[in-house]
């Protein structure tokens, strides 16, 4: 079992920055696919970026392309969610969440569907002001 553990979240305003992490515990041992996901009141959760630890390919969808980065710590265990130029439409709750997949179905645009991911944080909150 896998327990994730988000923070970072907090509001901001439009044009402003903000840097979410992802702590992972419990079964840590094995690489796996990890993404980050967002849900908006009365929306889908939507898939935001993914990359699979210990590898470099990562994968982002088209809506925070060239503005998020996902990277990671390997020595602080960590995941993180980088976000630039934010917009009030990135308002939502933000989620973490790791999938049992190979890295190459992490690094491709099938992969940020909630229905492959078996463990996910609690999720925290980003609001962006206008």
């Amino acid at each position: 079992q896998v327990q994730l553990v988000e923070s970072g979240g907090d509001s901001v305003q439009a044009g402003g920055s903000l840097r979410l992490s992802c702590v992972p515990s419990g079964d840590t041992d094995s690489n796996r696919c990890m993404a980050w996901f967002r849900q908006a009141p009365g929306k889908e959760r939507e898939g935001v970026a993914s990359l699979y630890t210990g590898r470099v390919d990562t994968y982002y969808s088209d809506s925070v392309k060239g503005r998020f980065t996902i990277s990671q710590d390997n020595a602080k265990n960590t995941v993180y969610l980088q976000m630039n130029s934010l917009k009030p439409e990135d308002t939502a709750t933000y989620y973490c969440a790791a999938a049992a997949v190979g890295p190459n179905f992490c690094s491709s645009s099938f992969v940020l569907n909630p229905v492959y991911f078996r463990h996910w944080g609690q999720g925290t909150q980003v609001t962006v002001s206008s």
